[in-house]
């Protein structure tokens, strides 16, 4: 007799730069959230859709929570991060090896009051010089959050990531699948190409402009084999501005080149991609300009 099939929301948490946008890449077979060594650079939650025989998981990969909050951006990814540990089937909490900070803090004290199952992945284990450190940092987790469940894992090596995923199919309902089997995300895919020519400024620059920047498509259109795609990149300052397009455009003709192969890669077919930067003065602390750029608030 076949098993029932499964399906459900797994809410995958954590503090800025543990790995959480690479381990979702990794557990959906195919890269759909960006990912770079830099903090915040995840802004939005992300669906990240895996369907097999016998369950459809649905990941939700999130911003890095953290106490900070200056700016308005800052305070929505928070927003985000929290709203998407709410009415999920499983919430799976994404630790960086033996390190603890205040914020894994924050994050802890508010899994202590959620009603969802909690999986704690400890990430980046492939790097410890002294695994026989793992257990207690386990026990005295476990004293802390006693109904987790821990598993340890390498997101970037693939360590143990099929038992990850067998451990969070064990969590989900019995239910008909919410998405279609070939669909991997609820974005749309000039968000997922607006967020792949952000990643190439994250990895690119150093850390004021990418922080300050963000992107949006003003153009996708069809021509036939071809994909021509208008990209406008918003700064805050005109410094910036200067940064992002180099010495006679070099950094921005290498941002663009990066970009459009991953894109053409995405897409199936050839890209014309076309970069522009523009200032936009502190788009990142003024809620209504938030809004348009699509960081929809969270209730």
């Amino acid at each position: 007799m076949n098993e029932a099939f499964r399906c459900g929301y797994v809410a995958i948490v954590g503090r800025p730069n543990v790995g959480k946008s690479t381990l979702v890449n990794h557990l959906i077979g195919q890269k759909l959230n960006i990912t770079s060594r830099k903090p915040q650079t995840t802004r939005h939650a992300i669906l990240g859709i895996r369907t097999d025989e016998d369950r459809q998981v649905v990941f939700v990969d999130t911003p890095g929570q953290h106490i900070d909050q200056p700016r308005a951006i800052n305070r929505y990814m928070n927003k985000v991060a929290k709203a998407a540990m709410r009415d999920v089937d499983l919430v799976v909490f994404v630790l960086d090896r033996l390190k603890w900070t205040k914020e894994d803090e924050l994050i802890l004290k508010r899994l202590e009051s959620s009603e969802s199952p909690v999986l704690i992945a400890i990430n980046k284990t492939d790097r410890l010089s002294d695994k026989d450190l793992l257990l207690p940092h386990v026990r005295d987790l476990s004293a802390r959050l006693p109904k987790a469940e821990f598993i340890p894992i390498s997101a970037l090596q693939g360590d143990n990531l099929d038992q990850l995923y067998k451990l969070i199919g064990d969590h989900l309902p019995e239910g008909e699948a919410m998405f279609g089997e070939d669909q991997i995300t609820d974005r749309s895919t000039r968000f997922v190409v607006a967020e792949i020519v952000r990643e190439k400024i994250l990895r690119q620059l150093g850390e004021e402009v990418p922080y300050a920047s963000t992107v949006e498509i003003e153009k996708f259109e069809q021509k036939g084999s071809l994909v021509e795609v208008h990209a406008l990149i918003l700064v805050e300052r005109e410094g910036q501005k200067r940064i992002i397009i180099g010495e006679s455009g070099a950094r921005l003709k290498s941002v663009g080149t990066e970009a459009r192969l991953d894109i053409e890669n995405l897409l199936g077919s050839k890209v014309l991609l076309k970069l522009w930067v523009k200032v936009k003065s502190n788009w990142s602390d003024d809620e209504r300009a938030l809004q348009s750029l699509g960081y929809q608030d969270m209730n």
